[in-house]
């Protein structure tokens, strides 16, 4: 029996499917949303030298973090799904992986973005690390 499922959200259309995937698989299971921060993210910013930037980003993802669930959040509530949300900071790879065996779940499901080719050797996979890496079962969705 599935009692908790993680699903990983960064604010893309492949987070919300497989959210909806969760809604329509799982709905008697607590949906437990994962927003990790990358810190590696914030030195693509133009303010980064500026003492003050990388705090003022890192509020600013928890804030919009806190979007992404507040919406998911209320769908999830319209279908009587228990949720928990948790934001962290590290690398989302190794982040959802540990998480996922540290804090009993049963299920990761997770969208990917469908990356082919040359691209998906540059920018490397997060579902295929994680798939690769999980001891519990992961299923993703396009």
């Amino acid at each position: 029996m599935v009692d908790r499922v993680l699903v990983p959200v960064d604010g893309s259309e492949q987070a919300d499917i497989a959210c909806e995937f969760v809604f329509d698989t799982f709905p008697d299971a607590t949906l437990v949303l994962l927003h990790v921060v990358n810190p590696a993210e914030a030195s693509y910013g133009a303010q980064v030298s500026i003492p003050t930037a990388s705090e003022e980003w890192y509020e600013n993802e928890k804030a919009r973090a806190q979007r992404e669930f507040d919406d998911i959040v209320a769908r999830a509530d319209e279908r009587g799904i228990e949720t928990e949300t948790v934001i962290e900071v590290g690398k989302p790879t190794t982040f959802i992986v540990d998480f996922a065996e540290e804090n009993d779940i049963d299920h990761v499901v997770m969208g990917s973005h469908g990356r082919k080719g040359v691209s998906r050797i540059l920018l490397g996979s997060v579902a295929e690390t994680v798939v690769r890496r999980s001891a519990v079962p992961v299923t993703v969705v396009r």
